[in-house]
């Protein structure tokens, strides 16, 4: 019967639109639990769930908090479908085993959803004397290429602009290779910048069952200097590229567009030849533009909608200020506390 109720919980998950992965990783969850007890969802109980997160952390390899809660959230879900009355899994078992699956996973045995950052300690956004070195050494590849004769050249003038425009737009790796011409957008509040004042991003990160989110990013003037070499790209360097996808802005030399895998491959040669930390990865650019527009100065609820964060909170965990902004705020402060005083005196 545990076969047919994994069955069955997947028939309702692809029934809600749920992505592939995203069914196989729950139903997976739910296997492995069976087989660490021993026994089945009927005979379960919530002391199994708190041995099983202890085996977890006993292990040898350290989890992250968020590796477990996601865990405990496909075990809880699993549950849920079981015990849910629209389905007839405890009528079943209370007719033939005497006994019937509840739920096993509350707040107060499960790993909670924190606000702060989950990920691995190691990621962070790049530091600015960071971003001017990668910029930099992507830039001297493309024009040692260039000035050699060698192939490569265009491709590698892509790879520049294509790290500069996911950190000048705060982009996720899929929201940027999925960009076609059309998304380039102009802003009439900024008409100087003719076609490339904002972008229209159509494969945001969907949410469990929705279609992927859209959303609009504003160029803005800090980065204005990803603006020039992204007109540089549309208008002089990709019409010279094979275009299969005549769409696509970012193509590969056959035509086609850019593969994930290639800028992840791209992004990590660049930071492995610069000797830079190795935990940092293509969506810290992400990061650094979050970072980097609050300490620009911009409001945090325009941070958030420019990168397409549902909670502000989410926002919040993005961002790791520079030492240098810290000590610039303290400054001030001390001034305007100094200044004061001085007044009062």
């Amino acid at each position: 019967m545990f076969d047919q109720m994994l069955e069955g919980f997947a028939l309702s998950m692809r029934s809600r639109g749920l992505a592939p992965s995203t069914i196989q990783s729950r139903v997976s969850i739910a296997g492995r639990f069976q087989q660490f007890t021993g026994e089945y969802p009927w005979e379960w109980t919530e002391r199994d769930v708190e041995d099983y997160t202890s085996s977890l952390l006993s292990g040898g390899t350290q989890l992250a908090h968020s590796t477990i809660r996601g865990y405990h959230l496909g075990l809880r879900w699993f549950c849920g479908y079981l015990s849910n009355p629209a389905y007839d899994w405890h009528d079943l078992c209370i007719e033939r085993f005497g006994t019937a699956p509840g739920q096993i996973c509350h707040d107060w045995n499960t790993y909670a959803h924190l606000s702060e950052f989950e990920a691995k300690p190691g990621r962070r956004p790049l530091d600015y004397d960071e971003l001017e070195a990668f910029f930099a050494r992507a830039d001297e590849i493309a024009v040692s290429l260039l000035r050699s004769g060698r192939k490569g050249a265009l491709p590698a003038l892509r790879d520049s602009q294509f790290f500069k425009t996911i950190y000048a737009f705060g982009l996720r790796r899929r929201e940027a290779v999925m960009l076609d011409l059309h998304d380039l957008r102009p802003n009439p509040e900024v008409p100087h910048w003719g076609s490339y004042g904002k972008i229209h991003v159509r494969f945001g990160k969907a949410l469990p069952g929705s279609p992927p989110r859209r959303r609009t990013i504003l160029a803005v003037p800090e980065f204005e200097w990803a603006i020039d070499g992204l007109k540089v790209w549309v208008e002089q360097l990709r019409p010279r590229m094979k275009a299969v996808d005549t769409r696509a802005l970012w193509l590969t030399e056959r035509g086609s567009r850019v593969a994930y895998r290639h800028a992840n491959q791209r992004f990590a040669l660049i930071r492995d030849d610069l000797g830079l930390d190795k935990t940092l990865t293509l969506h810290s650019l992400r990061h650094s533009y979050v970072t980097h527009l609050i300490e620009f100065g911009y409001a945090e609820r325009f941070v958030q909608e420019q990168v397409g964060h549902n909670a502000s909170s989410t926002t919040a965990i993005y961002t790791s200020v520079s030492d240098d902004f810290k000590n610039r705020m303290l400054q001030e402060a001390l001034s305007r506390v100094h200044g004061q005083k001085e007044e009062s005196a």
